[in-house]
C-alpha cells in the first residue's frame, strides 16, 4: 500500500492496474482503499503512508458503503461470468468527467470472469484511458485474461499473508481472542478471507488436539496407548461427516505444528513460525522430533489428508497417523 500511497501523493497512479494474487489476501480491500485515497476530501499522512484516506469524510464513507457515484464495482453475475453489457456501460461513463469525485474508479472484481467479448470492450478504454478515470482489475487468476488486456495493466502482485499478520487482523478488527486467532491463522494458508470463513472454536480445539498428539507421542509409547489416544478424539454420537471435517482440521493443525518443529530444529528465523504463540512448547519437543522425524511425520499427515479426501474411514486414518508419529 505504501507504493500506491506514494503514487497518489505524486499524481503518478497508472490509469489501469492489475491486482493479482491468491484468494483472500486483501486485493479487493486495497482497490477500495485506493479509490478512497484518490477521492478523499481530507487526505492525511501517516508514519508509513505519504497519503492516506481519512476514512471519515463523506466521500470515504460513501465509498466504503458502495454508494459513491464515481466508484463503480463490476462483479460476476449469477452465471459466474462478467458479460459485455456492464463493461459497455462503464466504458461509456468513463468518457465523461466524474460527477463529484477527483477520479472515477472502476473496480473489476474477479476480472478473470470477464467474457472474451467483455475483455475486448474493456480493452478499448484501456488503450486510450481518460485522464480522470482509473481501472483496477482484481484477479486470483490473472493469466487467464487476454494477453492484450494484461499488457495494458501494470501488475501489482499480492502474496499470501503471514500467519502473524492474519492473527493480528483477527484480534484487531474482528474481536477474536489471541488463542483462537492464532489457531485460525495457522490453518488459513495465508488467506484472511479463509480465516474469516472458519469456525474459530473448532480450529482452536483441533490445534489443541494436534499438540496433545505430538506431546503424547514424543517419547514413543506403546502402540495400544497411541491407538487409544487416537480413538479418544471421536465422539460416539457424532455424525460421520462431522467426524471427517474435525479430523481434517486436526490433521491440518498437526501439519502446521510439524512444519514449525522443522523450522525450530533447523534454527531458522522464528518469524517464520505459523504457531508463534506455541514456540516455547514446541521447542521442548524438538529433541524428540528432530528434522528427520518431523519430515516423516509431515509426509504421513499429508498422506492421511489425501486418504480422507478419498473417503477413507476417519477412525482408521487417525489410528494410522498416531502410529506414524
Amino acid at each position: 500500500m505504501s507504493l500506491l500511497s506514494r503514487a497518489v501523493a505524486r499524481g503518478t497512479v497508472p490509469p489501469s492496474l492489475l491486482l493479482a494474487g491468491p484468494e483472500g489476501v486483501g486485493k479487493r480491500r486495497v482497490a477500495t482503499a485506493l479509490a478512497e485515497t484518490l477521492n478523499c476530501l481530507k487526505p492525511i499522512a501517516t508514519d508509513t503512508l505519504e497519503r492516506d484516506a481519512c476514512g471519515e469524510c463523506a466521500a470515504c464513507r460513501r465509498i466504503a458503503r458502495g454508494i459513491h457515484p464515481d466508484v463503480i464495482v463490476i462483479e460476476p453475475g449469477d452465471s459466474g461470468s462478467i458479460k459485455i453489457d456492464p463493461v459497455r456501460d462503464v466504458v461509456e461513463r468513463a468518457q465523461y468527467r466524474p460527477f463529484e469525485g477527483r477520479r472515477r474508479v472502476v473496480i473489476v472484481d474477479y476480472a478473470d470472469a470477464l467474457t472474451e467479448d467483455a475483455q475486448s470492450a474493456l480493452l478499448k478504454i484501456l488503450e486510450e484511458p481518460p485522464s480522470a478515470s482509473a481501472f483496477l482489475l482484481v484477479s486470483p487468476s490473472p493469466d487467464t485474461l487476454l494477453p492484450t488486456v494484461r499488457s495494458r495493466c501494470p501488475r501489482l502482485r499480492f502474496g499470501p499473508l503471514a500467519a502473524s499478520e492474519i492473527a493480528d487482523a483477527l484480534v484487531r478488527d474482528h474481536g477474536y481472542d489471541e488463542a483462537e486467532a492464532r489457531a485460525v491463522a495457522a490453518d488459513a494458508d495465508g488467506s484472511l478471507g479463509r480465516a474469516l470463513d472458519a469456525e474459530a472454536a473448532d480450529l482452536a480445539q483441533a490445534r489443541a488436539t494436534a499438540q496433545l498428539w505430538l506431546t503424547q507421542t514424543a517419547r514413543g509409547g506403546d502402540l495400544a496407548g497411541r491407538v487409544q489416544l487416537a480413538q479418544s478424539f471421536f465422539d460416539k454420537k457424532s455424525i460421520p461427516a462431522v467426524e471427517r471435517a474435525r479430523l481434517a482440521a486436526c490433521l491440518r493443525a498437526l501439519s502446521s505444528l510439524l512444519r514449525d518443529l522443522g523450522i525450530l530444529s533447523t534454527r531458522a528465523e522464528a518469524r517464520m513460525l505459523a504457531n508463534a504463540d506455541l514456540q516455547s512448547a514446541l521447542e521442548r519437543l524438538t529433541s524428540a522430533f528432530d528434522i528427520a522425524r518431523s519430515m516423516r511425520a509431515f509426509t504421513a499427515v499429508d498422506k492421511a489428508l489425501a486418504a480422507l479426501e478419498r473417503n477413507a474411514s476417519p477412525k482408521v486414518v487417525a489410528d494410522w497417523v498416531v502410529l506414524q508419529l
